[in-house]
């Protein structure tokens, strides 16, 4: 079903910009380079380094201002690693961008479109090991209102492997474009519908969660550069097919971001019932958390930027881990290399 979707979406766009006469060809390189050590006794198996580069090349054709196909490839390297690429992932979507619309078909970038989903929800790793969406994504924004769905499958099913997907939604309404109080809300939830031949004792899961919060953005209106607060309500959602109902263990959350120049800090408070969510962060599994980072931008420049972040994580029993990290990325933007006209 999603497969002739795709494909009636690409022949629609292609048909209906027959008739423009003005098409383009652009390339666009953009990168990220990390060093992100971790010392976390709570959770000895994420106790390490992860370091190396990703690297993007990208090809688009634009056949009017409306319709884009774009195809390149994203590549990791992880320092230290033979062979030099690790990982390659493709990147080959479709995007169409209107003045209220935006639609994405393929693998594309999550970076700018579902980046900012908690934490809690998707753990920050995602940006260093799965860069790209595979699916569909579809946003409606306007002066007040921001809405984006997307489903992205995490793998395909097979005799031995298991088809699991993710899917959610995100959303911010402010009601006075030019005031500081906003809603926010994010969920997601991944579906494991196993693999061919399940095993005994195997069940088709789901798991997510959802966290809806009230903001308020002070941010250009005080002397800081930014200044702005959130509260609200984890929850999370599990359940074994045929086995149990959904688990729904909730908490409180609330953080706050406050940047001055160069400096920046981040608080991230938790209390409820630990929760687990699988592309979740493990801390909110703890029934307390809190989280402090400090935040240094040595350099910002147009297409570049260099951040070092010192942060401090607290649980029961542990209040000691910490994790110092130094982030460069680096994106040259879209560059045309050819103007051309469409047969007619």
């Amino acid at each position: 079903m999603f497969k002739k979707v795709y494909i009636l979406l690409i022949i629609s766009a292609i048909t209906s910009t027959a008739a423009i006469a003005q098409q383009s060809l652009d390339i666009n390189f953009n990168g990220l380079g990390f060093l992100d050590n971790r010392e976390y006794k709570a959770f000895i198996p994420r106790s390490h380094t992860f370091s190396g580069t990703r690297t993007t090349i990208d090809f688009g054709l634009n056949l009017d201002s409306l319709n884009h196909f774009i195809v390149g490839a994203n590549a990791l390297h992880e320092f230290g690693a033979i062979p030099f690429f690790g990982k390659v992932d493709p990147v080959a979507y479709y995007k169409y961008t209107g003045k209220n619309w935006n639609f994405y078909a393929g693998e594309f970038p999550r970076e700018g479109l579902i980046s900012d989903y908690p934490r809690a929800l998707l753990n920050d790793t995602l940006r260093y090991y799965r860069p790209n969406v595979e699916g569909l994504l579809a946003r409606y924004q306007n002066e007040n209102f921001t809405e984006t769905g997307w489903i992205d499958w995490v793998s395909r099913q097979t005799v031995t492997q298991r088809e699991q997907f993710l899917f959610g939604f995100s959303g911010r309404y402010k009601p006075n474009a030019y005031g500081p109080f906003y809603i926010s809300h994010y969920f997601l939830l991944m579906h494991d519908a196993g693999a061919e031949v399940l095993l005994p004792n195997d069940h088709i899961s789901d798991n997510g969660g959802g966290i809806i919060k009230l903001g308020l953005d002070f941010s250009h209106k005080t002397v800081f550069d930014s200044l702005s607060f959130e509260a609200g309500g984890l929850f999370s959602l599990e359940r074994e097919r045929g086995v149990n109902g959904f688990k729904t263990p909730a908490g409180f959350v609330f953080n706050a971001y406050l940047s001055y120049h160069k400096i920046a800090l981040y608080e991230e408070f938790y209390h409820g019932k630990g929760s687990h969510i699988d592309y979740g962060d493990s801390y909110y599994s703890k029934p307390t958390y809190n989280r402090i980072d400090i935040i240094y931008t040595p350099f910002k420049f147009k297409n570049i930027q260099g951040q070092f972040i010192a942060s401090f994580h607290f649980s029961p029993g542990y209040l000691n881990d910490n994790q110092e990290a130094f982030r460069i990325s680096y994106d040259l933007g879209r560059k045309v290399l050819k103007r051309f006209s469409a047969d007619r």
